[in-house]
């Protein structure tokens, strides 16, 4: 009887420890993730960056687990790459443009090179930190980049030329403030987040951005117009980066599926990017807002205004040691390329 007994306890106890064992494992193998993105949770792009989580959750096994703060409102957009790097959130989603200057070499990306398209910019950001290796990066894990269809001007008055944008306030941002200022208008520096308002209150008079900002940051209900201006179109270049600590923590097999979820949501977010733009100018539309169509002359002017500010880019990063020109013709080289193949 009492080894009967000795023997249950025995077991009883082994089950037990096992099951303690079992459940701190659980426990443990769990890796809880912060990441800040600086869209509204309502746009596409905020979308997209919750599926790409839920995703990597998925494949992970519910091994990772990843919380989103919509919105800026764990770090704001120009502080969300820093806080990747001190830690203040493990995955940020933001501009490098918010930071100018500090990512000396990316700013090629967002120079007025004529991007057709959104998918076109995201594909070539892509592949260009892959070849360029920018060592600007070197803090970061890099998960992803993306960047927008091609940037326009959109106004309260139209603007059928040079002449009626002189003197004209408009919002910009990063290199696209240049492009502003060789165009004749008056550049001021603000995050999207900023723009409706300023423009409701006639701060600005206008916004250099792409389409889908008309509808993503509600702007078509505060402008009339918009010059399609895709000869000079710009991009913006976004990031999905990670804490550097928290990525070599992670087991190699969970690093793996970031990276295959990764590459795979460079396409999802250049579609992301297009149908955006789409739903923009139907928006915009519906609203009665006018595109206006610059004449042949007009874009030749544009076009020959803006050539200044890539060769001021490359003057400026060859002096500070940087392979400036070499940067340009990379980007146009994949330009090329990838309208191509997207035709």
């Amino acid at each position: 009887m009492k080894k009967g007994i000795l023997s249950f306890t025995v077991s009883f106890l082994v089950a037990t420890l096992f099951l303690v064992f079992w459940c701190s494992s659980s426990v443990m193998a769990q890796t809880t993730l912060t990441y800040s993105i600086f869209f509204p949770a309502t746009h596409a792009q905020a979308k997209a960056g919750e599926n790409w989580a839920k995703e990597i959750e998925k494949r992970t096994s519910g091994k990772v687990k990843i919380s989103i703060f919509a919105a800026g409102t764990l770090t704001p957009a120009d502080q969300c790459y820093d806080g990747v790097v001190k830690g203040i959130s493990d995955i940020g989603m933001s501009l490098f443009a918010y930071t100018r200057g500090r990512f000396p070499l990316l700013e090629a990306l967002d120079l007025p090179m004529g991007y057709p398209n959104g998918m076109v910019a995201t594909l070539v950001a892509n592949d260009f930190v892959k070849k360029m290796n920018p060592k600007e990066l070197s803090e970061v894990k890099v998960l992803y980049l993306h960047a927008h269809g091609p940037g326009l001007l959109h106004t309260q008055k139209p603007v059928n030329n040079m002449a009626e944008l002189k003197g004209m306030k408009i919002r910009s941002t990063g290199l696209s403030a240049k492009i502003v200022e060789n165009l004749g208008g008056v550049s001021v520096a603000m995050p999207q987040g900023a723009t409706y308002e300023a423009l409701q209150k006639g701060v600005v008079q206008g916004t250099l951005a792409p389409m889908e900002t008309l509808k993503g940051w509600k702007q078509a209900q505060v402008v009339k117009y918009t010059t399609d201006c895709t000869n000079i179109g710009y991009t913006t270049t976004m990031f999905v980066v990670m804490n550097k600590k928290k990525w070599d923590a992670l087991p190699k097999d969970i690093q793996k599926v970031f990276d295959d979820v990764s590459h795979e949501w460079i396409a999802v977010a250049g579609k992301a990017w297009d149908d955006a733009d789409v739903e923009g100018h139907k928006f915009s539309a519906e609203l009665g807002n006018k595109t206006i169509k610059l004449s042949a002359d007009e874009t030749a002017k544009w076009g020959k205004a803006v050539e200044s500010v890539v060769d001021g880019y490359i003057k400026d990063t060859e002096s500070k040691g940087l392979p400036g020109k070499k940067a340009v013709s990379e980007i146009e080289n994949l330009i090329k390329k990838y309208s191509k193949d997207k035709k």
